[in-house]
C-alpha cells in the first residue's frame, strides 16, 4: 500500500519523488551568473541614504589557546576577527569575502550571538541596541530579528524532523503564534520559497540539495527577520543551482524588506547580490566599497589578487587577464604578522608596512581601504600615501615636523576623505 503522505520516490534519484523536478520551483529555469544579471533579477541598488539596521565597530574575537598537561593555561590566542567595522542598511545587503580562515564565518556567528564577542559593539535596530553586552535572556527577543541561512543544507536541517517541524521550530520556541497556526504559516513561507505546500511531512533526506537550502531559507523566514546572515548559502550547491537560489533570495529580499550580511568566498556570486562589498584578509577588513567602485577600481592588492582569479566573459575577448599570484602562505592568526597583515605577501610591502599598521582609509564618497600604497599598484611607489595622515615618515618612523591629522574610523562614510591624486582632504 501507497502511504499518501510519502508518494514513491523517482528509482533514477530517490531524493526526489515523482512528479517533481530536481531542485527548483516547477518551470524555474537553470540560469547561469551571467544571464541572471540580464534576467531582470538585478541587485537591490545601494540607497545612501538608508538608515543602518546594523552598526559594527571594532569588533573583535579572540579564542584563547591553551597549553597541554594537567595545569592548561592560556598561552596565547587566535586573533580570529580584530578590530573590524562596518554597516549594513536597512532592505539592504554587504558581502563580505576573503579566503578561507580570513573570520568573515566567525564574524557571522558573531553578529547572531552564536560567539560572543572578546571586544567591540554590534548596534542593532532602530533603537540601537548593542547585541554584544547583552545577556541570553536580553537576547532572546531580539533573535528574531536576526536570523542565519546555514552554508550546508545536508548537515544544517535534523534529518530526525520533517520540514513542517524545523521550519516551525522558530515559531514554537518564540510563541510568536498559536499552535493551531504555526502549520499554515509554515505552509505559506514554504510556498515563498518555491517549495510544495503540502510536503511539510516530509524528511530532509526526500529533498535534493537545493530543496534542502530552500527549506533552510524558509526556517530563517519564519520570524519575519529584519537581518539575514547568509554564511556562504550557495557555496555546498551545484553551480546550476546556485543562481536559481540567489534569485529566490533577491525576491525574498524585495519582498519583504530584508539586509543580508552575505558572507562568501566566490566574488562572481557577491557581485550579482550585494550592492556593497567588504574584503577580508586574516581578521582585518582591507577594503570595503560599493560594488561598480571595488570590482572597477580595486586599491588593495588583495583584492585585486582576488579578482584577478575570477573568470570574466567580458575581458576574454580582450586577450586573457593577468592572474596575480600571491606567494606564500597566510600567516597564523595566533602569531599575525606587525604592521600590515599582509605585507608577508604583497609585492609593494616597504618598511613602513612592518612598522605601521595602515588605517582603514576613506578614498572615496563610498569607498575605504586599508593600504600605505593605495592608488600605486602597478607601479613602483616610493613615498606612502599615509604618511601625512598619520605623522610618520617614509620608513614609519615618527615624524615630528608632520602633524598628525584624524583619519575616520566609524563604521560608515563620511562627507570628507582623503583624495588620492591631489593627496588632501576633499568634501562631497
Amino acid at each position: 500500500m501507497t502511504d499518501v503522505n510519502h508518494p514513491p520516490q523517482n528509482p533514477e534519484n530517490p531524493a526526489v519523488t515523482e512528479g517533481e523536478e530536481l531542485s527548483t520551483a516547477e518551470g524555474e529555469p537553470h540560469l547561469s551568473f551571467a544571464e541572471l544579471a540580464q534576467s531582470g533579477h538585478a541587485p537591490t541598488p545601494l540607497d545612501p541614504d538608508a538608515e543602518p539596521v546594523l552598526s559594527v565597530e571594532n569588533l573583535k574575537m579572540y579564542f584563547p589557546v591553551k597549553s597541554s598537561g594537567l595545569v592548561r593555561r592560556t598561552i596565547g590566542h587566535v586573533q580570529a576577527v580584530d578590530g573590524i567595522s562596518f554597516q549594513v542598511p536597512r532592505g539592504g545587503s554587504l558581502g563580505l569575502v576573503g579566503e578561507s580562515g580570513c573570520g568573515k564565518s566567525t564574524t557571522g556567528r558573531l553578529i547572531t550571538r552564536l560567539y560572543t564577542p572578546t571586544a567591540g559593539s554590534m548596534r542593532f535596530g532602530p533603537d540601537q541596541v548593542d547585541l554584544a553586552g547583552m545577556s541570553n535572556r536580553e537576547l532572546k527577543p531580539l533573535r528574531r530579528d536576526v536570523q542565519m541561512i546555514f552554508q550546508d543544507p545536508y548537515t544544517s536541517l535534523n534529518p530526525r524532523h520533517t520540514v513542517g517541524t524545523i521550519v516551525g521550530a522558530p515559531l514554537e520556541v518564540h510563541k510568536v503564534v498559536p499552535k493551531n497556526k504555526i502549520l499554515p504559516r509554515v505552509q505559506e513561507i514554504l510556498e515563498v520559497v518555491g517549495l510544495n505546500p503540502e510536503h511539510y511531512n516530509r524528511y530532509p533526506n526526500e529533498f535534493s540539495g537545493g530543496q534542502r537550502q530552500r527549506i533552510g531559507i524558509a526556517r530563517a523566514l519564519t520570524l519575519n527577520p529584519k537581518l539575514l546572515v547568509a554564511d556562504e548559502p550557495v557555496s555546498a550547491l551545484d553551480v546550476s543551482i546556485q543562481a536559481q537560489v540567489i534569485n529566490l533570495l533577491q525576491e525574498v529580499q524585495r519582498e519583504f524588506d530584508i539586509a543580508f550580511l552575505f558572507i562568501a568566498h566566490d566574488l562572481a556570486v557577491v557581485r550579482h547580490f550585494c550592492p556593497e562589498v567588504a574584503v577580508m584578509y586574516l581578521g582585518k577588513i582591507v577594503e570595503i566599497a560599493d560594488r561598480d567602485s571595488l570590482y572597477g577600481h580595486a586599491h588593495h592588492p588583495y583584492t585585486q589578487a582576488l579578482l584577478s582569479a575570477v573568470p570574466d566573459i567580458k575581458s576574454a575577448g580582450h586577450g586573457r587577464r593577468e592572474r596575480i599570484r600571491l606567494e606564500g602562505d597566510v600567516p597564523s592568526p595566533i602569531n599575525p604578522p606587525s604592521g600590515c597583515r599582509f605585507r608577508t605577501r604583497c609585492p609593494m610591502a616597504q618598511e613602513i608596512c612592518a612598522k605601521v599598521e595602515p588605517p582603514l582609509l576613506q578614498i572615496g564618497p563610498r569607498h575605504k581601504v586599508a593600504c600605505h600604497f593605495a592608488g600605486e599598484i602597478g607601479r613602483h611607489p616610493t613615498t606612502p600615501v599615509t604618511t601625512g595622515l598619520l605623522g610618520v615618515d617614509r620608513q614609519g618612523s615618527p615624524d615630528p615636523a608632520v602633524t598628525p591629522q584624524p583619519v575616520g574610523t566609524n563604521p560608515g562614510y563620511d562627507k570628507h576623505w582623503f583624495d588620492l591624486d591631489s593627496q588632501q582632504m576633499v568634501s562631497a
